[in-house]
């Protein structure tokens, strides 16, 4: 199809519609309905032709072992916390920290064991937290402030046993697709890693106010009462779900198969790609990353199910746990579909060629990193997501490098922060509303307390891909 205007309508819908609903779905889902009409103008052909870009894009081998490595990942963090994996966690640091400056460090040093993805890093250490905060005079705000810190900016940034580098290195592949550029998706995010300046900034800006400056706090900020004990101790009991009295404390059914995922994904990673790498460290970045979780994820699940046999829990429960945690993902495994269909049918109608005669003269290669970073965070600040960001600003900033000379990693650096943004800072984000809900903080005081250093790092890190943009 010859490329026109019309090639930028269906990203002109998504974004509003994403705004207006606060859902990336509805937007996309929109915004494929239009292509998809635009592509064939009658009124079942419109139908026939969605359908087709859905199931095509659906069935390609590495977009279906991401949505596999999605459900199978979540399931098996479902059966850690069923088995007392996560209370077993809990109890076991909660009895070391005696100061508030250990209950920082364990904030931090929980990382270590919860990186794998952000909701679950909150739901394992913001209960303890509230704990300790009964005997140390520890502030609800500041507490909320490291734990985000310390969660989607920090696993944003690890390259392997995450929830997101799959899906990350998926929207780099589909991108560099349409603009006809071969090179590994995985490497490619490896080297995006150093250019993620927000959550390099926003971490810099938490271990200064966790270790060397008490942060100011609004008045309304600390809402649990110490004079108010027991309706603490009631709201702690509602908010903590994963650690019902029922479900033992056995740290090892968490530590086992987190240290399993990881040590697996390393070295297979190094065993697939060490026939055709020059040096160790080479070998991790020829290694098909993809299919190399994939198998880490499957090994682990397996060795983890007979170490939960042998501790006879049932196989129907078991079996039921792992369906329910894997379903949670079911909104996100759609916005990936709905994702790839979009990209697919933006393409068809000529979008990257409209940007190349038509667009790529209005913004200088040197602003394009800083210039996708600011519209990327406002739009991540107004729909709460850093997944959905990087789905609808991937193919767009990309496509934009390419066709003005700039540095493509930067730019997906730029993509990647600007996401980030939104999910740190955004009230509408789900970490956020998780956090809030087990801290009892009201989302919206709690955002607003947290939006000035939220700035400050957002201007911080436009300054550096401006910097970058002229040395790079």
């Amino acid at each position: 199809m010859e490329a026109s205007w019309i090639s930028l309508l269906p990203f002109l819908v998504v974004i509003p519609i994403a705004i207006l609903s606060k859902q990336v779905q509805p937007g996309l889902f929109a915004g494929l309905i239009l292509g998809s009409y635009l592509v064939q103008p009658d009124l079942f052909g419109g139908i026939k032709t969605l359908i087709s870009y859905l199931i095509n894009n659906l069935v390609q081998p590495n977009n279906i072992r991401i949505i596999i490595f999605l459900y199978v990942f979540a399931g098996l963090i479902s059966l850690t916390r069923i088995t007392g994996g996560i209370k077993g966690f809990v109890d076991l640091v909660g009895r070391k920290v005696k100061t508030k400056r250990s209950a920082m460090l364990l904030i931090w040093l929980s990382t270590i064991g919860t990186f794998n993805n952000p909701n679950f890093r909150i739901v394992t250490i913001a209960p303890i937290m509230k704990l300790l905060k009964r005997r140390l005079p520890l502030s609800t705000q500041k507490i909320g402030f490291m734990i985000e810190v310390t969660s989607n900016p920090v696993v944003a940034l690890v390259p392997v046993a995450t929830a997101f580098v799959g899906y990350m290195v998926s929207l780099i592949g589909t991108a560099m697709q349409q603009i006809g550029i071969n090179e590994s998706p995985y490497s490619v995010y490896i080297k995006s890693i150093p250019f993620n300046f927000f959550s390099l900034v926003i971490i810099g800006i938490g271990i200064y106010f966790s270790f060397f400056k008490e942060m100011s706090q609004s008045a309304n900020a600390d809402l649990i009462g110490s004079s108010e004990e027991q309706r603490e101790e009631e709201e702690l009991q509602k908010c903590i779900q994963a650690f019902e009295k029922e479900i033992p404390s056995k740290p090892l059914n968490l530590l086992m198969p987190l240290s399993i995922v990881l040590i697996m994904t390393l070295f297979l990673s190094w065993w697939d790609g060490h026939a055709r790498a020059s040096s160790f460290f080479d070998a991790f970045v020829k290694a098909d990353a993809l299919g190399v979780m994939l198998e880490a994820l499957f090994i682990t699940l397996i060795l983890s199910l007979i170490f939960f046999f042998i501790q006879r829990y049932s196989i129907a429960k078991l079996v039921n746990h792992f369906i329910d945690g894997g379903n949670e993902l079911i909104s996100v495994i759609l916005m990936l579909t709905l994702v790839w269909a979009l990209s697919a049918v933006s393409e068809d109608l000529g979008f990257s060629s409209y940007i190349t005669s038509n667009l790529v003269g209005w913004i200088p290669s040197a602003f394009i990193a800083p210039v996708v970073f600011i519209l990327g965070s406002l739009l991540s600040y107004f729909i709460g997501s850093s997944w959905g960001t990087w789905g609808l600003l991937m193919p767009l900033a990309v496509t934009l490098a390419h066709q003005t000379g700039s540095n493509i990693i930067l730019v997906i650096g730029a993509v990647f922060a600007s996401g980030t943004f939104g999910a740190f800072a955004s009230p509408l984000s789900d970490n956020s509303i998780t956090l809030c809900a087990i801290l009892d903080l009201p989302v919206m005081e709690y955002a607003r307390s947290k939006l000035k250093l939220s700035l400050i790092a957002a201007g911080i890190t436009t300054l550096l891909f401006g910097v970058a943009s002229f040395f790079i």
